[in-house]
């Protein structure tokens, strides 16, 4: 077992893993929208499916909403 970091809190994931098998281990709400951060880099949502996580990495998942004032 390996420890993650996921959204500021520890995980211990089996390895190998990719940025796509977290998102479906982790039931990433709205898996289509998310932006994913590996060590605050953002990835590309074309290498999820290569994108290797690795022991002590940090992964956030983030969600941009649009909004303002009038």
């Amino acid at each position: 077992m390996a420890k993650i970091i996921v959204n500021g809190e520890y995980q211990e994931v089996e390895l190998p893993l990719t940025v796509s098998d977290l998102i479906k281990s982790n039931n990433v709400f709205q898996p289509e929208m998310v932006s994913v951060q590996v060590n605050e880099e953002f990835v590309e949502r074309e290498d999820f499916d290569t994108l290797q996580i690795k022991e002590n990495d940090s992964v956030d998942f983030l969600y941009f909403m649009g909004g303002g004032q009038y």
